[in-house]
């Protein structure tokens, strides 16, 4: 397996504040510096990188700059993360326009994958309905990214209507996705990482990794908090699964290389069992 890191860490994440008034335009971002977090990815010894689809639209006017800078670390653009509530007819045009063009832009880079979130929680309360319209708006996405050459992936998450297993029983048999496991998403969402690692075994196409603090809450580098990573290691390496390990942490109290350097210690080390 190769490992790969999430540009994430160097400044969190925000949503492009154009998006408030233009759907179209809410892109993710890593609201930090790119040059320093691809450069310190490749220092920390990870051969990929996966990036926010508002990062890759800030280099859609200097694509040589972003080019020279993965090719100069000697790291690879996996894969590119983006998201839309999925459920809402009236503004689904617009979130797959931004879906279309983060696939544009991350096979212009290079990229292999297109992963994506969502499936808004209403205020009201979810409806059974939701879970189609994200099934069918997620069938679009793999359209759109098959389009471009690129593997589509959901992505479940806290906050969105696909946190717990049971919530991601009513999705997946329903779409044609591949499955993209965070394997702290799914714990915190109530779930064994492992046991729905080897229950979706045949719909990997992408992961995450990270560690998991429940008290006081907390994603941690891989080997500091209390998730069975051997457990689910093993889970991916019985699903079939032998390609891109992204590991990704939302923030981190500290030097995000420092922490990049923890992870790929752990893994290393977990791998060679």
């Amino acid at each position: 397996m190769r490992l790969g890191y999430c540009s994430i860490t160097w400044g969190g994440v925000v949503g492009h504040p154009t998006g408030v008034t233009s759907v179209k335009d809410l892109f993710y971002l890593t609201h930090g510096d790119m040059r320093r977090a691809v450069t310190d990815i490749a220092a920390a010894g990870y051969e990929g990188v996966e990036m926010f689809d508002g990062n890759l639209v800030d280099f859609a006017d200097r694509p040589q700059e972003l080019t020279d800078l993965l090719d100069g670390a000697g790291v690879q653009l996996v894969s590119v993360y983006a998201g839309a509530n999925f459920i809402y007819p009236d503004i689904l045009p617009d979130e797959l326009h931004r879906i279309r063009r983060s696939a544009e832009l991350a096979a212009s880079f290079g990229a292999e994958r297109l992963v994506v979130g969502g499936g808004a929680r209403r205020a009201a309360g979810t409806t059974a309905d939701d879970y189609a319209r994200l099934a069918e708006s997620l069938d679009l996405v793999a359209d759109i990214a098959e389009s471009h050459g690129l593997a589509a992936s959901y992505h479940p998450h806290l906050s969105t209507i696909v946190e717990s297993p049971d919530e991601l029983d009513r999705l997946l048999p329903n779409t044609r996705i591949g499955f993209c496991p965070d394997v702290a998403h799914l714990a915190a969402g109530g779930g064994d990482p492992a046991t729905v690692i080897r229950t979706y075994g045949d719909r990997i196409s992408h992961v995450h990794l990270k560690d998991l603090r429940r008290d006081p809450f907390a994603f941690l580098p891989l080997g500091q908090g209390e998730l069975d990573l051997p457990g689910i290691v093993a889970a991916i390496r019985d699903s079939g699964y032998d390609s891109w390990l992204m590991v990704e942490l939302d923030e981190y109290d500290g030097d995000p290389r420092a922490a990049a350097e923890l992870s790929r210690d752990y893994l290393r080390d977990l791998l060679a069992v």
